[in-house]
């Protein structure tokens, strides 16, 4: 499903009727194919951005198109057949459920108001949950399960309505190194199997390992849309977060793996 914001603007309501700026000339396009990263740092408006993508806020100016139709013309389910937002993650307060009935909640787009699942709705979630590799968790309550394996059972909820295309808040924070792991391998097979990604990341290195695109979201500047490999750069992230940032590239299993950090002091030449 082929993206694309034009003249996007959003601010919040501020005192005596005025408007509190966070986003503004937010124009990118991405084909549907691969990974498309929007990196930026902490209050420079990443989550707003994608809520108001989907029209979950309202651009205050601006637009969202999906597949060259405006989103205002797309019916609501139709849209959210196609599509899938897994927000940050956090604590499940659903704690009656298994993670097989949470999943199985993925089908509510597909379903009709009053519908309960059915057999072909609980083989789709089965299938969601064995392609993130969380199967064995399927009775476990919501409440008992990890962060990283809750982060793994949202994404199958999502992929659960066999959506075209995923749009993910942070899928990798607040996870440690193997949950961050498994959760982009994840993201990795998914993208290489035809998944449209949309990937909101605090982390250069997994940007700039998988995005093909990228969207970089300055604090109160205009977002700027290009290509990863010309946009994630030393001087660019530099300037994005406030701080000097080194990028240097190791070898691992004979693959490039891009390592970005950031630090105080001017860099030694070694990592």
């Amino acid at each position: 499903m082929r993206v694309e914001v034009r003249d996007g603007a959003f601010g919040y309501p501020g005192p005596r009727g005025s408007v509190v700026p966070v986003l503004r000339d937010v124009n990118f396009s991405f084909s549907g194919k691969g990974v498309f990263a929007v990196l930026g740092p902490n209050g420079a408006g990443k989550t707003t951005l994608l809520k108001c993508l989907l029209g979950l806020l309202p651009w205050t100016r601006g637009e969202s198109r999906f597949d060259n139709r405006p989103l205002t013309a797309w019916p609501r389910r139709e849209f959210w057949s196609r599509t899938a937002y897994v927000p940050q993650a956090k604590t499940s307060s659903l704690a009656a459920l298994t993670i097989s009935e949470y999943v199985v909640l993925g089908r509510s787009a597909r379903l009709g108001a009053f519908a309960r699942p059915g057999a072909a709705d609980w083989e789709a979630a089965d299938r969601a949950m064995e392609t993130v590799g969380i199967t064995s968790l399927a009775a476990r309550r919501t409440n008992e399960v990890s962060g990283g394996q809750l982060q793994l059972a949202a994404i199958a909820r999502a992929l659960a309505g066999a959506p075209e295309l995923l749009i993910l808040d942070e899928p990798e924070s607040n996870l440690d190194f193997r949950n961050q792991a498994l959760v982009l391998d994840v993201i990795d097979r998914l993208a290489a199997d035809g998944l449209g990604v949309i990937l909101n990341t605090h982390f250069p290195a997994h940007a700039l390992l998988r995005a093909s695109e990228c969207l970089l979201v300055p604090r109160g500047e205009a977002p700027v849309f290009g290509p990863a490999r010309e946009l994630l750069t030393e001087e660019r992230l530099s300037a994005l977060f406030s701080i000097p940032v080194t990028i240097r590239t190791l070898e691992v299993d004979g693959r490039p793996l891009p390592v970005v950090a950031a630090h105080r002091r001017e860099p030694s030449g070694t990592l």
